[in-house]
């Protein structure tokens, strides 16, 4: 099993998440229990909705297996051709960006809405934020000001459904003015003390700074971001936390969104604060988030325009990965029962009587929903990394690029995949394959550089 895929069980078995046992639906004066579905149960629904008997099966990290993960490039592309990100359905090129916002913008939302991620609900909550506590500390040789930070989810159409968003937000004691701030997509405090204590070499501190600080070091400040505190990791939470609300406690349509469209939505709200926030420049807000946490950043991104710059790290299938490329994890993978609550149940389909062809979109698309914001994508080596297929992320990268270059911006600069450590950062679409492995870390120093010409603090908010 492969490391990646390893994190991903160890991941699932250990996460704390917020479930509302006493949850109910309301049906005039009585409470009505409402739907409480194992992963198991929830997705042989979905599927008995779409009218499926079977799935294929996805990649195994065993080599030996009839199933193994492809990793030979001479068998990655069965399908070269991807959607065109510049063709109107009603078969019309898009030459002006008028109608890349008025028209095909629109159509590509509408399908990753439909079939992928799925729809947001018009009824989803408000929140209500509060700063829990403020405190002033160091961060290395920064003096910063932290603060916790609870946005709680307005429940009243459905009260016995609570769920909060967890966030903090540090910036430098002495800037003179509101910082840009670049917020990651984390796991919560239960789940990295477990990991830390079960696999403490995963967490060696490396040297030099950590991305906090190397961040603090340009005057800017950061957020950490817990999207499980707004909707939980498995098909089992999907009757509770924002998307339980929403629905009131009963399973999702087949257009529903899933775990990574909530979590994106959180991340939106989290922005919605940072706007009220003195000490934050809210127009210079960026997102981060690894694996799965890269694929709901990009998601964010892509549907949020009011975020500035994204670090789409590792993201791989269902992120910025091409679907239609078989390297590493497959459709067959994100269908399963581990996975396909960060999905529209629609997905499935495509694991099922349709295949990666038959996708209306692709994850070009996804990067290209997000211009002509700069959007820098990385991953590490295929020993290591391979899982998530690296050089799937750069075609994706180079296919977003025409609209890039619609909107006025540059584009990747290069259509042959780059030798590994390879920055590429002229444009608006930056791309860097490390030598490490599953990490974000490696290309934090390059996302920087890359960031650095779009973000910037007040004159005296340097250390």
């Amino acid at each position: 099993m492969p490391f990646i895929r390893f994190f991903r069980v160890v991941l699932c078995t250990l996460a704390v998440y917020p479930f509302c046992g006493a949850s109910a639906q309301v049906t005039g004066a009585k409470l009505q229990p409402p739907a409480h579905l194992t992963s198991e149960q929830d997705h042989q629904r979905m599927m008995d909705l779409l009218r499926i008997t079977t799935l294929r099966r996805g990649a195994d990290g065993d080599p030996k297996s009839p199933y193994a993960a492809n990793y030979d490039e001479s068998k990655a592309n069965p399908y070269p051709k991807v959607p065109d990100p510049l063709l109107l359905k009603n078969g019309q090129k898009v030459t002006t960006a008028k109608t890349w916002w008025d028209e095909r913008r629109p159509e590509i939302v509408k399908d990753f809405d439909r079939e992928i991620y799925g729809r947001v609900p018009k009824n989803t909550p408000k929140v209500n934020w509060e700063v829990v506590s403020t405190t002033k500390e160091m961060n290395g040789d920064v003096p910063v000001i932290t603060k916790k930070l609870v946005g709680h989810l307005d429940n009243s159409a459905f009260p016995l459904v609570t769920a909060n968003i967890d966030l903090t937000l540090t910036t430098p004691a002495n800037a003179s003015g509101p910082v840009p701030v670049m917020m990651e997509f984390a796991l919560s405090p239960e789940v990295l003390a477990t990991l830390m204590k079960r696999f403490p070499e995963m967490f060696k501190p490396g040297s030099g700074p950590t991305w906090q600080q190397q961040v603090l070091a340009k005057g800017w400040g950061y957020a950490v971001y817990i999207p499980t505190s707004v909707q939980a990791d498995n098909g089992e939470g999907l009757t509770a936390g924002v998307i339980g609300l929403t629905n009131q406690g009963q399973p999702r349509a087949l257009d529903d969104w899933g775990a990574l469209r909530a979590w994106a939505w959180g991340a939106s709200r989290a922005l919605d604060y940072f706007e009220t926030d003195k000490s934050v420049d809210a127009k210079q807000v960026g997102v981060e988030g690894h694996s799965r946490y890269g694929k709901a950043a990009l998601v964010a991104m892509a549907n949020d325009p009011r975020f500035a710059i994204g670090y789409i790290s590792s993201s791989g299938e269902a992120g910025a990965t091409l679907f239609r490329r078989n390297f590493g994890e497959q459709i067959g993978n994100i269908a399963g029962t581990g996975e396909y609550h960060w999905m529209a149940g629609n997905f499935l389909k495509f694991a099922g009587p349709l295949a990666e062809n038959d996708l209306p979109v692709d994850a070009h698309e996804l990067i290209a929903l997000c211009a002509p914001r700069p959007v820098f994508i990385g991953a590490g080596a295929i020993n290591g990394d391979g899982w998530v297929d690296a050089k799937g992320m750069f075609l994706a990268g180079v296919g977003a690029g025409p609209v890039y270059k619609l909107l006025g911006k540059k584009d990747l600069g290069a259509s042959e995949f780059p030798p590994i450590e390879t920055a590429l950062i002229d444009g608006e679409v930056g791309f860097r394959q490390h030598s490490a492995g599953h990490t974000p870390a490696s290309n934090w120093p390059t996302f920087l550089t890359f960031a650095g010409r779009y973000l910037k603090a007040p004159a005296h908010a340097l250390p």
